[in-house]
């Protein structure tokens, strides 16, 4: 499985940026999707996961702020992102789950740049 993730730039903050990371090759096989970010001297941190059936889960730190949300047709995964803080400059990285009947395995995007000017 590959996956592409698009839609990181610049904002001021308080405005909005759409991610988008799409999977292809054995994508049947994935289960979980999420994204995850770096900021620079961090440690990765999970930002929101979703699974195939659209259950969600959040960090505190974004939550009423993003939306995650999936496209299982398009093997899709989008992070809405609104009222963006300069602390949510990072690097963010979308990852797939492969579950244990196919033989578990976790994907990662190669990243996006997320950059909330103040």
């Amino acid at each position: 499985v590959q996956l592409q993730a698009s839609g990181g730039g610049l904002v001021q903050a308080g405005g909005s940026l759409r991610l988008s990371c799409a999977a292809s090759g054995s994508a049947f096989s994935i289960n979980n999707m999420g994204w995850y970010r770096q900021a620079p001297g961090k440690q990765r941190e999970l930002v929101a996961t979703i699974t195939s059936s659209g259950s969600t889960n959040y960090a505190d730190s974004v939550k009423g702020r993003f939306t995650i949300s999936r496209d299982n047709a398009k093997n899709t995964v989008y992070l809405q992102m609104n009222s963006l803080k300069p602390e949510d400059t990072a690097v963010y990285y979308c990852n797939a789950v492969r579950p244990p009947v196919y033989g578990y395995l976790v994907y990662w995007g190669q990243g996006t740049l997320v950059t909330v000017s103040s």
